[in-house]
């Protein structure tokens, strides 16, 4: 994993995720450095990806107080149980419907639950998070926040994109990136993960950007995306436009055959 520092008060645990067809996925979760320290996130559900080593060589676990957990994917939550037990003093800041989308599997203890809703805050000693819900989304169970402090819009798996390269999903600046670059991989993820865009009533959906304009983030901090640190403008336009994308359409079958017909043969143990 990679450990980035856009604000003094913001780490980034950056891991990727190649994605055939698509590009280089990043997958970040961050720590928020108030008085209470927040994690957010707790990377791939994937074996031996190294999270708690990079969460350790930044914090103590044990001092962590909260873990923001923005949606219960997979992607999110990989390290999230080895967290718990890391940090008995630290509880998991979700919605209702996160947690019970959880307990279908492992379910997260009751007393180490913190629910929240979009609108709401949580107090986590030098600021107050906002909570509120991006929008672009995959899961109706997501939520990010607002950190006045940092002035960080967490937002979760809106504004990603996938990267052309695996060091570029590695990068510690989106403006790394060229510009139409962004903007195409960015106007492709948000027609993968929240197709439904293409569909909603658009007056309604640009409702739901306004706060963001009126936050006024200098930084945003999404899953799936190099940290944004200005330019937060040209996201936000990338929002409005994001219903008039055109739709993404993935491989089918053939497409699928062709993909392995290309593979080189298994060897066969001599």
């Amino acid at each position: 994993m990679q450990i980035h520092r856009p604000h003094s008060d913001v780490t980034v645990l950056n891991d990727q995720l190649p994605v055939p067809t698509i590009g280089f996925l990043p997958v970040n979760a961050f720590v928020i450095h108030a008085a209470e320290p927040v994690v957010v996130d707790t990377g791939l559900s994937l074996p031996e990806r190294g999270f708690m080593d990079a969460l350790g060589s930044v914090l103590d676990p044990k001092d962590v107080r909260w873990i923001w957990l923005t949606h219960p994917d997979r992607d999110h939550t990989g390290a999230l149980f080895e967290l718990l037990e890391a940090a008995p003093q630290a509880r998991v800041v979700t919605t209702f419907l996160s947690a019970g989308i959880m307990s279908t599997g492992q379910p997260i203890p009751l007393d180490r639950l913190y629910l929240i809703n979009p609108g709401q805050s949580l107090d986590v000693g030098d600021r107050t998070l906002t909570a509120f819900r991006p929008p672009l989304f995959d899961s109706p169970a997501t939520v990010g926040f607002f950190d006045p402090v940092s002035r960080a819009c967490v937002a979760s798996d809106c504004f990603g994109a996938p990267m052309a390269s695996a060091d570029l999903a590695s990068g510690e600046d989106v403006r790394d990136v060229p510009a139409d670059e962004l903007r195409s991989a960015q106007l492709l993820w948000a027609t993968v993960d929240s197709p439904w865009v293409h569909v909603a009533d658009q007056d309604a959906y640009l409702r739901t950007v306004e706060p963001l304009h009126a936050m006024d983030a200098e930084v945003i901090l999404s899953s799936h995306l190099p940290p944004v640190v200005g330019g937060t403008a040209d996201c936000l336009d990338m929002l409005a436009v994001a219903p008039l994308a055109d739709p993404y359409v993935g491989p089918d079958q053939r497409a699928l055959e062709e993909m392995l017909a290309g593979f080189e043969p298994a060897s066969t143990p001599g």
